[in-house]
This record gives C-alpha cells, sequence and structure tokens, in this order.
C-alpha cells in the first residue's frame, strides 16, 4: 500500500483493511492537532483507489471491514464515495461494512437522503472527534462544532442506521477543569449513546498551535494525575450499556479498555493503580517543552 502522511485510524479498527481515498485532512485547523499539518488535502484518484483494490484481490484478499483514509473521507462528495463502496462491494464480496473519520460539518452537509443511500451502500461506523462536553474548549481549539450540532449530526446518522463512534481527549480542558469536562462529556455521551469511544488523552507537540498557547499563557495544560482523575470521573459516570471504551495515556503508558458497565470496576480500579502511583511525585505533562 502506498500511504503519504501518518497512518491514522482508531485502534479499534486494527483488523479492518485500510483503504487510502484522500490525503490528509480537509478541514485541519484543530489547534492541538499535528497529524495533517504538513500535508495538502487531496483527493486520491479514483484510478488509484481501485488499484489498490485489485492488487490486494488478486492476492486473495477479501476483507470483512474495510476503514477508509484519511483524515475525514466523509467530507468527500456523496457522489464518490458511492463510487468507492461500489468498487469495494465488487472486488470483497464479503465486506460487511465500510468505516471512516469525519466531522460534525461533514454530516451537516449532507441531506437525508445521502445519508440513508450510503448506509444502504455499505457505510457503517462514522467516529467523530468530539473530544470535550465544554463549548468554551470546543471554540478555543476550533473545532468545527458547538455541542447541539454534535447531537443534530450524531441523531440523523443513527437515525438512518449508521453507527456512533467518539474521539476524546482527556486534558483537552486544561488544568483545574478535568472534573467538569468529564462531567459534562459523560452526560453527552450518555445521550447520544455512541458503540465506541476512544479516549486519545492530550499528548502536545511542540509544533501545534496549542504549544504556543501554552508559551504564551492562554492555555495550562492539565499533568497526568488530573487527566487520569478525569478519565476515573467519565468512565464512573458512563451508562451506555455494551460501550467499548478504549483509553491511551501515552506519557505514563497506560491504557485502559474494557466495555461498559461490565468491565466498570475493573477499569476504575486500573485507573486507581495510576492515580496512587503518581499522586505524590512531580508533576508529570504530556507536551514536547
Amino acid at each position: 500500500m502506498n500511504y503519504e502522511g501518518q497512518i491514522c485510524r482508531p485502534p479499534i479498527e486494527k483488523s479492518s483493511f485500510m483503504l487510502p481515498v484522500a490525503v490528509g485532512c480537509a478541514y485541519n485547523q484543530c489547534t492541538f492537532c499535528t497529524l495533517f499539518k504538513h500535508l495538502t488535502y487531496r483527493l486520491l484518484p479514483l484510478e488509484q483507489v481501485e488499484a489498490e483494490l485489485q492488487r490486494v484481490h488478486s492476492l486473495g484478499g477479501n476483507p470483512t471491514q474495510v476503514f477508509l483514509g484519511d483524515g475525514n473521507a466523509f467530507g468527500m462528495a456523496t457522489e464518490r464515495l458511492l463510487i468507492i463502496l461500489k468498487k469495494i462491494a465488487h472486488y470483497f464480496p464479503d465486506c460487511k461494512m465500510v468505516n471512516l473519520d469525519a466531522t460534525v460539518t461533514d454530516i451537516l452537509r449532507k441531506t437525508d437522503d445521502e445519508l440513508r443511500v450510503l448506509q444502504k451502500s455499505g457505510l457503517r461506523r462514522l467516529y467523530l472527534g468530539i473530544e470535550s462536553g465544554l463549548e468554551d474548549v470546543l471554540s478555543f481549539m476550533k473545532k468545527d462544532h458547538d455541542i447541539a450540532q454534535a447531537e443534530h449530526a450524531i441523531a440523523r446518522i443513527q437515525n438512518v442506521g449508521m453507527i456512533f463512534n467518539a474521539h476524546i481527549m482527556t486534558g483537552i480542558s486544561g488544568a483545574g477543569r478535568g472534573i467538569e469536562n468529564a462531567e459534562q462529556l459523560a452526560a453527552f455521551l450518555n445521550r447520544t449513546k455512541p458503540e465506541r469511544v476512544v479516549n486519545f488523552s492530550l499528548f502536545l507537540h511542540k509544533s501545534a498551535a496549542l504549544y504556543q498557547d501554552i508559551l504564551s499563557n492562554r492555555f495550562t495544560p492539565a499533568d497526568e494525575l488530573e487527566n487520569l482523575l478525569e478519565a476515573r470521573r467519565l468512565i464512573e459516570l458512563l451508562d451506555v450499556d455494551n460501550m467499548q471504551y478504549d483509553g491511551f495515556h501515552d506519557q505514563i503508558e497506560l491504557r485502559v479498555w474494557g466495555t461498559l458497565p461490565h468491565d466498570k470496576q475493573k477499569m476504575l480500579e486500573r485507573l486507581d493503580t495510576y492515580i496512587d502511583k503518581y499522586r505524590y511525585q512531580e508533576p508529570i505533562y504530556s507536551f514536547v517543552r
């Protein structure tokens, strides 16, 4: 597979075949993100997409799940997406679902009829970068939505049979606001009922715009202890049957995952172990100084 840039997909999609259909992110304005800043967004030629499908098919590949890359493939025109979905069905007859990242604005731009035909053509899981449950944080981070827009977009895809999956970020609200963010985010997720939640706890590179906000004292990062307490409060409050949760704290090499509510106590106990470990240590920050 020829792939330009850094491979970016939800870890839960690790068993899916990844099919590049675009390079970069059409939005590319979130202040914490550096994944696509060095790339100029463009759609890959349909001939290139089909050549990759042919290559895998010729090797005997027939995956049951496909993940479309890159940053927000759902933003392309519906007609183009339908062409790609038709090609996937042709080369991979056993494919049960096609999944991809999307933004709230991507969804709001499409009509209900477009959403319906995409679902019928095999598009199933949409991963949305919800990030925070606080309106001012979404605005400060230059997300493409507010809370009401996100809920409206999610309801629309769920109404046509698509599955909502959430990306969130503990630490994104900054120092002193972790519990507040956890409580508002839990309320949002309990209302919208995602199938999967992936928590990429904020890990900031010095090339991110948000790093400059730290240097200018416009943003004060939370330390890893506060991020752990935030994650604990979030999991404690989540109340959605059979929700899969996968949380990453890269700086301290901690991963917390399981299915709620079945694994809730086990996940809380794992977090408590790390909270006790770092409670009396010097603060650790998940950003490159």
